[in-house]
């Protein structure tokens, strides 16, 4: 199987000399793929790689990563790649000193860094056994969990707040757009608090809460409520308010560390 997939890398010169670890991520690792899906891999390397690819802004100290793109077995791969001293970094940004001292913001990681390790724990391991054993391990001694479903939170609190003022303010085609992400933001602060991120992917939510299987809510009601079932657009303010009550119950269960 690794070697299924390292062939094509191989074949186009694309992994560095001794690279750490290589491990295929997203859709595929999980079982979600289709047959439009990309395959994603991620290469871990000592050095920077130079490549006739992309060049992705991330926010440290080397503030690129490099990617590189290609057709192979009538799918589209994307190649990434990155330096184990800028996920080293990554790490240090979530550090437990760093959330308690308040220093951990929604601006703390980019969308790319904070990918890199929600993925972390779903992979599929191409090679590097001992690296990706060591970085799980600082996964979860690591203040991650916790900044993920604080900021879901944090987002869950301000739609509440929007949804209440615009009900008030007889806004109900407003106060349905925030009770939707409200409901939104609580699931993804409830799945973060299983382990279960990726919050950014909101396609996958389905499939994390059939994963992550929380006990606060079966996934029939909730899909009920994400596909907004029993929403009467006629009289919308009932469907509304009981959004809003869920997902200030939801919130009371969903643990912060």
């Amino acid at each position: 199987m690794d070697r299924d997939w390292l062939q094509p890398l191989q074949e186009r010169d694309l992994l560095p000399p001794g690279a750490l670890a290589a491990f295929v991520v997203g859709s595929t690792a999980r079982g979600w793929d289709n047959a439009r899906s990309d395959y994603d891999v991620y290469v871990i390397a000592s050095r920077e790689q130079r490549t006739s690819g992309d060049v992705v802004p991330v926010s440290l100290e080397l503030p690129w990563i490099r990617t590189e793109q290609f057709y192979a077995r009538n799918r589209r791969w994307q190649v990434t790649y990155w330096l184990d001293a800028q996920v080293d970094e990554i790490f240090d940004k979530v550090s437990w000193t760093a959330f308690e001292s308040g220093q951990v913001t929604d601006d703390t990681l980019s969308y790319r860094e904070e990918i890199l390790l929600s993925r972390l724990g779903n992979c599929l391991l191409l090679f590097g056994q001992d690296w990706l054993a060591s970085s799980l391990a600082r996964l979860n001694s690591s203040a991650f969990r916790s900044f993920v479903v604080v900021r879901s939170l944090g987002a869950l609190e301000d739609a509440l707040e929007d949804a209440l003022g615009q009900l008030e303010a007889g806004d109900l085609e407003s106060a349905t757009i925030s009770a939707r992400l409200a409901f939104g933001h609580v699931i993804d602060a409830l799945l973060e608090s299983h382990g279960e991120y990726g919050s950014q992917l909101v396609k996958w939510r389905p499939n994390r809460f059939r994963a992550a299987d929380p006990k606060a809510i079966e996934f029939t009601k909730y899909w009920r409520i994400e596909t907004m079932q029993d929403y009467d657009p006629a009289a919308p303010e009932a469907w509304i308010k009981d959004v809003l009550a869920l997902c200030q119950d939801i919130a009371m269960r969903v643990e912060t560390v």
